[in-house]
């Protein structure tokens, strides 16, 4: 396999609105993300991923763009941006951009066009279809309404979208439409940009003939379909391969299988994928179903193409909430996710707060969220005649805005993150939770991500060492060894509120082993030569053999 940079790059992910505010409008901005830029670079982190800065409506957060080619007034200008960009590599670190291609906002000039008349020229660059017995088209579901379909009266036809309705989506079998798409590329490459997280990239074909679907709640028929491959290597073609670039495509309901078409290293398409069978598809933490998923990945994968770790991000609840414990063992718990995310094969994120173990949030009233998803299907939910609290109890332990709250800067009022009144509200923990105390301290969790990142750029055991699973069946301890060119190294987890006694693995016993990493302070760096451990709740430990 080869070696490049990015596989070697550890990714800091910046949701810019909740970063910092620098005007006071109650929006962080990307002056804000300036001002914090040696913050990031101190982490040690070599990318950062800007969620979209386009010129935008904001019905999605900026996933529905209006303008590809001009940055919205709420994030800054381009004069700004291209500040940012320039300090950045400064820095000596990268920038990628999130990028939607699947859809625009219905304000794009292209779909304002589009929509004017059945006979315009621009009709055909988006997906329009006439009603099938006074009804829709068909009976698919998108992933934020009942229906993918909405009604235009002024042309008499439906159109298509997988998410919101303000967010059409394009005709990809359009040759003129992935040319526009192709030369707005070329244009932030050319500016200098390192690389693309490509949104719902597996969701630019659609199904043959737009037949109605057997179980229409299972959306798996919106992504993965014929000719998305041919769309992937015509864009790498035109586009990708002349940047030296990280280009990283989200690509729900796939298989390692399925994902290996889209990074194996001869397909000439993409670099690395996020998949979703944790984020998306394991609601709470399943140790044995997670190891499971670890080794298909890393089997179906290995010598051909690179996986990402994450375990949350702006979409997904924050992982100390999630997948780990945020109360009594807050600390040890996020140190433990952490060193299991940069010690597994693929390449690790990091989302924006994580690295001082920021909490979920649990706002009391549907009224204090902003989540277009959730709201539309609490909106939903209430018109079939379901209860009204139950349906929102229903909804917030896994809403988009667990993620989304303001970056916890200091424990002053609004934690530092504006001087106005924020976008969204704060979690009301920030007084105990944030950045100035973490710094404050050696042992806080921002200390030990940058321990473990630096550990991770001086030993390549971390990053290209073979990976195998020595605790296959346990449901509290993860054990497996990374290991390259006679560099052995055995990463020990006790994901668990208790104490898990263990013994060294066959062939491990007896050995000379060196402490590299420990998530309590007070373990001894001398090998005491024993082969019987007892693991504190939530310890994590790595040992070089």
């Amino acid at each position: 396999m080869k070696r490049t940079w990015w596989k070697e790059s550890v990714v800091y992910q910046v949701y810019w609105r909740s970063f910092l505010d620098t005007n006071g409008d109650g929006y962080g901005d990307l002056q804000g993300l300036i001002e914090k830029l040696d913050y990031i670079k101190e982490l040690g982190v070599d990318v950062i991923w800007l969620n979209p800065a386009y010129e935008s409506p904001d019905k999605d957060n900026g996933y529905d763009i209006s303008d590809y080619n001009r940055i919205m007034p709420k994030a800054g200008t381009m004069e700004i941006w291209e500040t940012l960009l320039q300090e950045i590599h400064n820095r000596g670190m990268k920038l990628i951009m999130d990028l939607v291609v699947n859809h625009t906002s219905d304000q794009h000039p292209w779909f304002v066009e589009s929509r004017s008349s059945r006979d315009h020229a621009k009709r055909d660059w988006y997906i329009w279809k006439d009603a099938i017995d006074g009804k829709e088209p068909n009976n698919w579901r998108s992933y934020f309404s009942p229906s993918t379909w909405e009604w235009d009266e002024q042309t008499g036809q439906y159109y298509f979208h997988s998410f919101a309705v303000e967010q059409p989506d394009l005709n990809w079998e359009n040759p003129e439409v992935r040319e526009a798409i192709y030369a707005m590329m070329r244009f932030w490459l050319e500016k200098g940009i390192d690389g693309f997280r490509l949104d719902a990239i597996a969701l630019l074909a659609k199904p043959d003939g737009y037949p109605d679907a057997d179980n229409p709640q299972d959306i798996r028929y919106l992504t993965n379909n014929p000719g998305l491959h041919t769309y992937l290597k015509e864009m790498n073609e035109q586009v990708l391969r002349h940047f030296d670039i990280l280009t990283v495509g989200e690509a729900a309901f796939v298989s390692p299988e399925e994902g290996l078409k889209y990074v194996g290293e001869d397909r000439d398409e993409l670099h690395t994928l996020f998949h979703f069978e944790v984020a998306d598809e394991m609601p709470s933490w399943d140790m044995l179903r997670f190891k499971d998923i670890q080794t298909r990945w890393y089997e179906g994968l290995k010598g051909q193409g690179w996986n990402s770790q994450f375990l949350n991000n702006h979409d997904h609840t924050r992982q100390v909430t999630r997948y780990g414990n945020d109360k009594q063992y807050r600390r040890e718990s996020a140190k433990l996710l952490a060193t299991m995310l940069h010690t597994l094969p693929g390449m690790p994120y990091i989302y924006q707060g994580e690295e001082i173990g920021m909490t979920g949030v649990r706002f009391p009233s549907i009224e204090d969220y902003d989540d277009i998803a959730m709201k539309n299907r609490y909106q939903e939910e209430v018109l079939r005649g379901k209860d009204p609290q139950a349906v929102f109890e229903s909804l917030k332990a896994l809403s988009r805005d667990n993620s989304r709250t303001p970056m916890q800067w200091d424990d002053t009022e609004n934690a530092g993150f504006t001087s106005g009144k924020s976008w969204i509200k704060l979690n009301p923990n920030y007084k105990d939770i944030n950045v100035k105390q973490d710094l404050e301290h050696p042992n806080s969790i921002y200390r030990y991500y940058q321990r473990l990142i630096a550990l991770r750029k001086e030993n390549d055991v971390m990053v290209y060492g073979e990976y195998k699973d020595l605790s296959e069946g346990d449901s509290h301890l993860y054990m497996y060894t990374r290991t390259l060119e006679g560099a052995i190294w055995l990463i020990i987890l006790n994901h668990a509120d208790h104490e898990t006694s263990f013994t060294l693995p066959e062939g491990f016993n007896g050995r000379k082993k060196e402490l590299m990493l420990a998530n309590y302070p007070d373990v001894t760096r001398e090998d005491s030569g024993v082969a019987n451990f007892k693991l504190r709740p939530h310890e994590a430990l790595i040992y070089k053999f």
